[in-house]
Protein backbone atom coordinates (compact mmCIF):
# COMPACT_ATOMS: atom_id res chain seq x y z
CA UNK A 1 0.00 0.00 0.00
CA UNK A 2 1.62 3.56 -1.45
CA UNK A 3 2.06 5.93 1.31
CA UNK A 4 0.14 9.14 0.14
CA UNK A 5 1.19 12.64 0.93
CA UNK A 6 0.11 15.72 -0.10
CA UNK A 7 1.03 18.45 -2.68
CA UNK A 8 0.31 21.66 -0.21
CA UNK A 9 2.76 23.23 2.13
CA UNK A 10 1.00 23.89 5.73
CA UNK A 11 4.10 27.05 6.23
CA UNK A 12 2.17 29.70 5.43
CA UNK A 13 -1.17 29.04 7.41
CA UNK A 14 -2.37 28.28 10.67
CA UNK A 15 -2.80 24.07 10.88
CA UNK A 16 -5.90 24.49 13.32
CA UNK A 17 -8.06 26.10 10.51
CA UNK A 18 -7.03 23.84 7.90
CA UNK A 19 -9.37 20.58 6.66
CA UNK A 20 -8.03 18.38 3.63
CA UNK A 21 -9.30 15.77 1.61
CA UNK A 22 -7.90 13.69 -1.01
CA UNK A 23 -9.67 10.95 -3.65
CA UNK A 24 -6.86 8.30 -5.04
CA UNK A 25 -6.74 6.72 -8.03
CA UNK A 26 -10.46 8.08 -9.04
CA UNK A 27 -11.41 6.45 -12.43
CA UNK A 28 -12.05 10.20 -13.92
CA UNK A 29 -9.50 12.10 -17.06
CA UNK A 30 -7.01 13.92 -15.63
CA UNK A 31 -7.57 16.64 -17.98
CA UNK A 32 -11.32 17.42 -16.99
CA UNK A 33 -10.52 17.44 -13.45
CA UNK A 34 -7.65 19.98 -14.17
CA UNK A 35 -10.04 22.39 -15.37
CA UNK A 36 -12.35 21.72 -12.63
CA UNK A 37 -9.81 22.53 -10.24
CA UNK A 38 -8.80 25.58 -11.77
CA UNK A 39 -12.38 26.98 -11.26
CA UNK A 40 -13.42 26.00 -8.05
CA UNK A 41 -9.95 26.90 -6.71
CA UNK A 42 -10.83 30.22 -4.49
CA UNK A 43 -14.55 29.39 -4.04
CA UNK A 44 -16.44 28.89 -0.74
CA UNK A 45 -17.61 25.49 -0.22
CA UNK A 46 -21.31 26.22 -0.89
CA UNK A 47 -20.56 28.33 -4.35
CA UNK A 48 -18.20 25.58 -5.46
CA UNK A 49 -20.55 22.61 -4.38
CA UNK A 50 -23.67 24.60 -6.36
CA UNK A 51 -21.45 24.80 -9.09
CA UNK A 52 -20.78 21.27 -9.62
CA UNK A 53 -24.34 20.80 -9.39
CA UNK A 54 -24.90 22.91 -12.04
CA UNK A 55 -22.31 20.83 -14.23
CA UNK A 56 -23.76 17.66 -12.87
CA UNK A 57 -27.30 18.81 -14.54
CA UNK A 58 -25.46 20.44 -17.57
CA UNK A 59 -26.71 24.16 -16.54
CA UNK A 60 -23.39 25.65 -16.52
CA UNK A 61 -20.56 24.44 -18.46
CA UNK A 62 -16.53 24.47 -17.54
CA UNK A 63 -14.30 26.33 -19.38
CA UNK A 64 -11.32 24.82 -21.03
CA UNK A 65 -8.16 26.57 -20.62
CA UNK A 66 -5.68 24.31 -21.69
CA UNK A 67 -7.02 21.65 -24.10
CA UNK A 68 -9.66 24.31 -25.95
CA UNK A 69 -8.50 23.62 -29.64
CA UNK A 70 -11.54 22.60 -31.48
CA UNK A 71 -14.42 22.49 -28.39
CA UNK A 72 -17.26 24.67 -29.32
CA UNK A 73 -17.40 27.79 -27.31
CA UNK A 74 -20.45 28.47 -24.51
CA UNK A 75 -22.77 31.05 -24.03
CA UNK A 76 -22.32 30.64 -20.33
CA UNK A 77 -18.71 31.26 -20.12
CA UNK A 78 -18.85 34.95 -20.30
CA UNK A 79 -17.85 35.70 -17.22
CA UNK A 80 -14.28 33.66 -17.74
CA UNK A 81 -11.54 34.57 -20.41
CA UNK A 82 -11.76 31.21 -21.90
CA UNK A 83 -15.05 30.60 -23.99
CA UNK A 84 -14.42 26.79 -24.97
CA UNK A 85 -16.11 24.35 -22.55
CA UNK A 86 -17.64 21.55 -21.94
CA UNK A 87 -19.83 19.20 -19.50
CA UNK A 88 -17.46 17.02 -17.66
CA UNK A 89 -20.61 15.54 -15.62
CA UNK A 90 -18.86 11.95 -14.38
CA UNK A 91 -15.29 14.01 -12.81
CA UNK A 92 -17.65 16.78 -11.53
CA UNK A 93 -19.73 14.10 -9.51
CA UNK A 94 -16.40 12.59 -8.06
CA UNK A 95 -15.06 15.64 -7.18
CA UNK A 96 -18.32 16.43 -5.43
CA UNK A 97 -18.41 13.35 -2.98
CA UNK A 98 -14.60 15.17 -2.19
CA UNK A 99 -16.10 18.51 -1.83
CA UNK A 100 -18.81 16.56 0.74
CA UNK A 101 -15.76 15.07 2.33
CA UNK A 102 -13.60 17.91 3.38
CA UNK A 103 -16.63 19.59 4.69
CA UNK A 104 -17.42 16.86 6.81
CA UNK A 105 -13.81 17.10 7.67
CA UNK A 106 -13.90 20.58 8.53
CA UNK A 107 -16.79 20.20 10.60
CA UNK A 108 -15.21 17.46 12.86
CA UNK A 109 -12.60 20.03 13.51
CA UNK A 110 -15.20 22.31 14.69
CA UNK A 111 -14.24 25.24 11.97
CA UNK A 112 -17.48 27.23 10.20
CA UNK A 113 -17.97 25.79 6.93
CA UNK A 114 -19.76 29.69 5.78
CA UNK A 115 -16.10 31.02 6.14
CA UNK A 116 -13.87 28.45 4.08
CA UNK A 117 -12.80 28.87 1.43
CA UNK A 118 -10.46 26.57 -1.11
CA UNK A 119 -7.12 27.77 -1.26
CA UNK A 120 -5.97 24.32 -2.25
CA UNK A 121 -7.15 21.93 -5.44
CA UNK A 122 -5.08 20.47 -7.48
CA UNK A 123 -5.31 17.00 -9.50
CA UNK A 124 -2.20 14.88 -10.94
CA UNK A 125 -2.48 12.09 -13.06
CA UNK A 126 -2.55 8.29 -11.56
CA UNK A 127 -1.26 5.27 -13.46
CA UNK A 128 -3.29 3.80 -16.55
CA UNK A 129 -5.24 0.88 -16.45
CA UNK A 130 -4.04 -0.85 -20.33
CA UNK A 131 -6.40 -2.87 -22.07
CA UNK A 132 -6.19 -4.52 -25.31
CA UNK A 133 -9.44 -5.04 -28.53
CA UNK A 134 -8.48 -7.83 -30.35
CA UNK A 135 -8.70 -7.19 -34.40
CA UNK A 136 -8.80 -9.44 -37.57
CA UNK A 137 -5.51 -10.28 -39.22
CA UNK A 138 -3.89 -11.27 -35.63
CA UNK A 139 -3.91 -7.46 -34.70
CA UNK A 140 -4.96 -5.97 -31.42
CA UNK A 141 -5.52 -2.10 -30.50
CA UNK A 142 -4.64 -0.50 -27.31
CA UNK A 143 -7.15 1.25 -25.31
CA UNK A 144 -6.73 3.01 -21.44
CA UNK A 145 -8.55 3.96 -18.35
CA UNK A 146 -7.42 6.92 -16.77
CA UNK A 147 -6.84 7.21 -13.44
CA UNK A 148 -6.32 10.21 -11.02
CA UNK A 149 -5.43 11.88 -7.53
CA UNK A 150 -7.75 15.17 -6.44
CA UNK A 151 -6.42 17.00 -3.07
CA UNK A 152 -8.71 19.58 -1.79
CA UNK A 153 -7.64 21.82 0.68
CA UNK A 154 -9.90 24.60 2.85
CA UNK A 155 -9.35 27.28 5.31
CA UNK A 156 -11.30 28.67 7.26
CA UNK A 157 -10.74 33.10 7.24
CA UNK A 158 -11.64 34.86 10.26
CA UNK A 159 -14.73 37.14 9.65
Amino acid sequence: MPNWGYSFSEEKYDSERLAKAAGRDLRIKPKQAREICAVIKGMRLDEAKSYLEKVIRMEQSVPFRRHNKKQSHRKDLKQFKWDAGRYPRKAAARIYEILTQVESNAEYQGLDIDLCRIIHAATHRGRKIKRYIERAYGRSTAYFKHLSHIEIVVYEFPS
